[in-house]
């Protein structure tokens, strides 16, 4: 796309995230075909400002790793793992899906994926910190399912690098919010965005979010870094949410505020497909494994 179609493609996005419109009737998913990267990195940010969610990020991992178009199951949270197992013929599946669900779903294992009914699957809603979600906890084995061939390695990539753009896009909400305060609250008879603690916390603030998109973006050049993406972005969202709240005080605290919203939100984003601990966890202990460190993410 060329800046004025990334730019209407933006505006008809925005919109959608919204008011609720269908993906499909804003064309994302022939986006998403012909130009991956605008696609992505265009809905996501815009939910994460929103606090809106979708079944985007089924698309993404299934388009990615050779699937069908379907409900995802996600892995559990805090993991990457493949969702499903098959041992002697018997699929056990321990994931969780985002949103409403189909009455069947797509189980991805390490080198292939089985469709499963829902019925045959145990269920558990996920209310906790982010109810909003609608996330749902599945477990279950089954018999006699015959798996087809994918590329799990590659959807996990490509549902991380949608999920960093997405703590991107939560991480501007939550500095936009301490900002508006900031520039309207006053002590003393000035605006407390000009005393100097307070600037200084919106500066890393802001510094941590800028660093989270340029390695997002740079991960588009090589899904190998889409680990660290995802690790970039979910400590930036910690680090903007942490400041975002001493910069709110006392009204930051209340649920009258929406910052909540966004907290609750960044925190559940961090833990899909590997929060940021234990992705940096894993990097390092593979550079020790293997005494080479990761290449520099190409900023």
């Amino acid at each position: 796309m060329d800046a004025a179609d990334c730019e209407l493609f933006t505006e008809a996005l925005r919109k959608a995230v919204q008011h609720g419109v269908s993906l499909d009737d804003v064309g994302w998913y022939d986006a998403l075909a012909d130009d991956r990267e605008v696609a992505v990195a265009t809905l996501f940010e815009l939910q994460g400002e929103h606090n809106a969610t979708s079944t985007a990020l089924d698309a993404v991992v299934a388009d990615a790793a050779g699937l069908p178009s379907g409900r995802i199951l996600l892995p559990a949270l805090d993991s990457a793992h493949a969702p499903a197992t098959i041992t002697g013929g018997r699929v056990r599946v321990r994931g969780i899906c985002r949103g409403g669900l189909d009455s069947t779903v797509i189980a991805a294992t390490n080198d292939g994926y089985v469709s499963l009914q829902v019925s045959d699957l145990q269920l558990r809603p996920v209310g906790g910190m982010d109810p909003r979600l609608e996330l749902v906890a599945i477990t279950g084995a089954v018999h006699g399912a015959v798996p087809e061939p994918a590329g799990w390695t590659a959807g996990v990539a490509a549902g991380q690098l949608a999920l960093a753009h997405e703590l991107v896009g939560t991480s501007r909400a939550m500095l936009r919010l301490a900002r508006e305060h900031a520039l309207d609250r006053e002590q003393f008879g000035r605006p407390i965005a000009s005393f100097q603690a307070v600037r200084h916390k919106l500066a890393e603030a802001h510094v941590a979010v800028e660093s989270a998109k340029s390695a997002a973006d740079a991960a588009w050049h090589d899904p190998a870094f889409a680990a660290v993406a995802k690790a970039v972005a979910g400590r930036s969202a910690r680090t903007v949410a942490r400041h975002a709240q001493q910069v709110l005080a006392g009204i930051g605290f209340t649920t009258e505020h929406p910052l909540h919203r966004y907290i609750r939100r960044a925190l559940v984003l961090d833990g899909l497909f590997g929060s940021s601990r234990t992705l940096t966890s894993e990097i390092g202990a593979q550079a020790l494994r293997t005494r080479h460190l990761p290449r520099p993410i190409p900023l």
